[in-house]
């Protein structure tokens, strides 16, 4: 089976992408053992803690990625660049994850027959 890179771009509200590349990184968790999570630039934002969309009528689908690690799901990598560039550090995210330099990650995501981007 191919190995598959799920890659988060989008910040987590505005539109249904970040929602849906989840779901469909859950889905596909059935099917495979070689997928991984990458959260680039405003993807990042996907994981920060005390998020509260109900103020602007979002789904809170966050918790959501808490299921990652029941799922098996053991390759969650974010772009240490974005988080800096947000005034962000690893502590404000909600799970754990590798937090790599993007040079670093688009090496690792290299090995990746398949991208799929959200």
């Amino acid at each position: 089976m191919n190995k598959i890179a799920f890659i988060g771009r989008r910040g987590p509200h505005g539109s249904a992408a970040g929602r849906e590349g989840l779901d469909a990184l859950l889905a596909s968790s059935a099917l495979t053992e070689s997928l991984a999570l990458f959260l680039i630039e405003d993807g990042v934002l996907q994981l920060v803690r005390d998020q509260r969309p109900q103020t602007i009528l979002q789904r809170h689908y966050a918790p959501a990625f808490k299921l990652l690690e029941l799922y098996d799901v053991e390759e969650l990598y974010v772009c240490a660049d974005s988080l800096s560039e947000r005034g962000l550090q690893p502590d404000d995210l909600i799970i754990e994850a590798r937090c790599l330099p993007r040079a670093e990650l688009t090496r690792i995501w290299a090995s990746y027959a398949i991208h799929l981007s959200f």
